[in-house]
């Protein structure tokens, strides 16, 4: 029986077989060949892990990736719990991608701005002076420079997704 790699331990000479009996006659020489072979697969296997684990680790949607850090933290602040990854939770047609965006007639940033703003339909207003007090958020309001960037960095996301 071919021995299939050495075992490293206080006495590096012990080969084990398949079975991981030790083999008493065998050398670690004659076991080297058989730990090269482990060596090369097991860093193939491990490359080929991570060339094929990549994409589903990192992020395959663009409002992952932030175009400017401020717009892109406003969202995580404000916006992140409706629509996290430009979906919709609460209006699966109204996402933040550009087909549905110019579906609903949504096509600069001030219209984006507007809406973020005075709120529209399910979605609340987030302005400081935003009109009438039942569609305005009852979180914290946004300052109307914070409005700017996250219409911004929507339409700039939005854009990016093709």
């Amino acid at each position: 029986m071919r021995p299939l790699s050495v075992v490293s331990s206080s006495n590096p000479s012990r080969c084990y077989s398949r079975k991981e009996k030790l083999l008493k006659n065998e050398t670690a020489k004659q076991c080297k060949e058989p730990l090269v072979v482990v060596h090369f697969l097991a860093s193939s296997f491990l490359t080929a892990f991570l060339t094929l684990s990549a994409p589903a680790i990192g992020p395959s949607v663009s409002f992952a990736q932030p175009a400017f850090p401020n717009g892109a933290a406003l969202f995580q602040k404000a916006c992140i719990g409706c629509h996290d990854m430009g979906g919709n939770i609460l209006q699966p047609g109204a996402t933040l991608f550009m087909k549905d965006l110019e579906r609903n007639g949504i096509q600069t940033e001030e219209d984006i701005y507007n809406i973020t703003y005075y709120g529209k339909g399910r979605m609340p207003g987030f302005g400081e002076r935003c009109t009438p007090r039942g569609q305005c958020t009852f979180g914290p309001r946004l300052q109307e420079e914070e409005i700017k960037q996250l219409a911004e960095f929507v339409k700039l996301q939005a854009q990016g997704d093709g």
